[in-house]
């Protein structure tokens, strides 16, 4: 099909189609409300429903589900039997890698588009690795946050390989905006699945450091935040025992109260933290003196805290505070 719609030849009138009968759609006797189809659409869809209905895979078919996906990428049926005609005519797969980056260009969020990607470096193996990490760059380039994409590179690092310079992409993306979640995301992805870094107990004390450094430039920055506890996953007495993280609460919490660093300081002193004079003088020095002639306890000074500074989850802290373990009360 010539990419001028006006220059457009219909089926009709193509003579290496004079042979198929088209297929109308079958809406009923008196449908409801029946869509005003655009006529080259219409054409299109009656033709392919020819081929389709007999299982013709051709190359001519082949070329008439390029035009049907133009005008409506979203097509499982056409996508499906595109798929059917690939495996039969043994096409070069390489070339089908430049079609669906054309139809992707505006399209970028299209499920089916993504499958069918999916599907095509399956059957390439190892070989679309490379293509595969460069397409997902070039999505994400346009749309760091695209879900579509970061999916597929996931899935292409653990079924294809491809893990060597995925940490140092992880650091670019955070480098040029620290605020992309989804960038943080992956990398706890990478330190925690890519066979070459030992997993996350290897990986712990350098993403630690790095995270930390991260949030005191800026603590208002929650991704961060929830990384760190992401390292300490399953092992609450390692996040206790590391006295960089009381530290770090401690550090953000002597300049302003701040809810991120509140919230982990108080599931802290819940899993067993001793806080030491400094901790304390810290916290209370983000108190008024009525609330500390009410009670002592730091975890309840805490959590009194949070619901003056995080009033839309007051509720929540105010239930904290009546459920905290009995040993905090104490501290």
């Amino acid at each position: 099909m010539d990419s001028d719609e006006d220059e457009r030849i219909p089926f009709s009138q193509r003579p290496e189609w004079s042979d198929i009968k088209p297929v109308p759609q079958d809406d009923g006797p008196n449908p409801v409300v029946p869509i005003a189809y655009h006529e080259d659409f219409r054409e299109t869809m009656d033709y392919f429903r020819a081929v389709y209905l007999a299982d013709e895979r051709t190359p001519r078919s082949l070329r008439l589900t390029s035009e049907a996906i133009a005008m409506n990428a979203g097509n499982y049926t056409v996508w499906h039997f595109r798929r059917l005609i690939l495996e039969t005519l043994n096409t070069d797969l390489h070339e089908e890698f430049d079609f669906i980056e054309n139809i992707a260009k505006s399209n970028s969020k299209n499920y089916q588009i993504w499958h069918h990607r999916r599907w095509v470096a399956e059957k390439m193996g190892t070989e679309a690795t490379n293509m595969e990490l460069k397409f997902t760059r070039k999505i994400l380039s346009l749309d760091a946050k695209n879900y579509h994409a970061w999916s597929h590179r996931q899935w292409v690092l653990q079924a294809l390989g491809g893990w060597e310079d995925e940490l140092d992409y992880c650091l670019q993306l955070l480098e040029e905006d620290i605020y992309n979640n989804s960038a943080w995301n992956q990398r706890y992805f990478v330190i925690t699945r890519s066979p070459l870094l030992g997993g996350l107990p290897a990986m712990r004390e350098s993403e630690v450091r790095y995270t930390i450094e991260v949030i005191l430039l800026n603590p208002d920055n929650e991704s961060p935040w929830r990384y760190l506890r992401g390292l300490y996953k399953g092992d609450a007495e390692a996040l206790v025992g590391d006295p960089q993280v009381s530290c770090l609460c401690m550090k953000v919490l002597s300049v302003r109260g701040n809810t991120f660093a509140l919230n982990l300081l108080l599931d802290l002193l819940c899993h067993g933290l001793q806080p030491n004079g400094e901790l304390k003088s810290v916290v209370e020095g983000l108190t008024n003196s009525e609330s500390d002639s009410i009670d002592p306890s730091l975890a309840i000074k805490v959590c009194s805290l949070l619901e003056t500074l995080d009033p839309m989850r007051s509720n929540y802290w105010a239930w904290r505070k009546v459920t905290l373990p009995s040993h905090t009360k104490a501290i």
